[in-house]
């Protein structure tokens, strides 16, 4: 009986993963919508106007017609929160809802091997969809998918800075990192950084960054007024919409950092696209859910 239970759940949180990739492709986030409605307005260069009111109109195109609002539908990521979690059960169900979401959506196939590029069909491979596990102290269950193409990811670099470079040194790299991006990442960008670590949690960091809403800064009050300041610089590069020029190269940047080596400061510029890709599923106690 307790098998049969764990197999409704795990098949019912398959069913919800489906639906949850399906918005992510489909719908932007409020937030985002804001951000681009908002560059679109102050935009002062022509051409950038003209690339953001495309952008503007392919989300309400895309919403209308029920379709994924980018061709490159990219490598799907799940964060998953939670105060225990069954692993295997879990990353079960999510491997099942890539494969069914990819058919039914749909979604471009674009995993492959690094080496054959031999194309694995369905968007699952080794090791991918790639699950970040975050156990928190919360009575409910939280899974974030995060679909993202390889314009932006493609762009992402890390960099290890001389420790005695400082916050200048900080922003010199992000800003030299945008310019030299130019259009490859679909500008207006939200820039994601990590700070401080080991090399690995450096890119963690700034994955991590990833999912928080744009407009929500870092709870700490000289790295929210280093993301503000980072802002503000990325767009006097007249980098712009799409690298055609402009005021609004990005809609936000992100900041998360960690203590590091007295030796070291790594330095991570993950870069997303202005299709930025995200939705949340949360599982109260009850059984209930719901996703945004």
């Amino acid at each position: 009986m307790a098998v049969e239970c764990v197999e409704l759940k795990v098949r019912r949180l398959e069913e919800a993963v489906v639906q949850l990739i399906r918005k992510a492709a489909i719908e932007l986030p409020s937030d985002v919508k804001e951000a681009l409605w908002k560059a679109y307005k102050s935009e002062t260069s022509k051409i950038g106007r003209i690339q953001l009111k495309a952008i503007l109109e392919n989300i309400t195109a895309a919403e209308s017609a029920g379709k994924p609002l980018c061709q490159d539908t990219g490598l799907i990521s799940f964060y998953v929160r939670s105060r225990s979690i069954d692993h295997m059960a879990v990353e079960k169900a999510l491997r099942r809802a890539v494969v069914r979401a990819s058919r039914l959506v749909p979604l471009r196939p674009s995993v492959v091997h690094p080496l054959t590029r031999l194309n694995t069909g369905n968007n699952t491979g080794n090791r991918i969809p790639n699950i970040l596990w975050m156990l928190e102290d919360i009575d409910h269950m939280e899974v974030t998918v995060v679909l993202k193409g390889a314009g932006s990811e493609n762009s992402s670099d890390l960099y290890m800075l001389p420790p005695g470079e400082g916050v200048k040194g900080v922003k010199r790299t992000v800003v030299e990192a945008v310019v030299k991006a130019g259009g490859q990442p679909c500008p207006p960008t939200i820039v994601n950084i990590g700070l401080g670590g080991t090399v690995d949690l450096t890119f963690k960091m700034a994955k991590l960054a990833l999912i928080r809403p744009l407009g929500k800064r870092h709870p700490e009050g000289g790295i929210a007024e280093l993301e503000r300041e980072l802002l503000r610089l990325v767009n006097s590069t007249g980098v712009g919409p799409m690298g055609l020029g402009g005021r609004n190269t990005a809609l936000e940047v992100k900041i998360e950092y960690a203590h590091g080596h007295t030796a070291s400061l790594p330095l991570a510029v993950n870069f997303q696209c202005w299709a930025d890709r995200r939705a949340t599923l949360r599982i109260h106690p009850d059984g209930s859910a719901e996703i945004f």
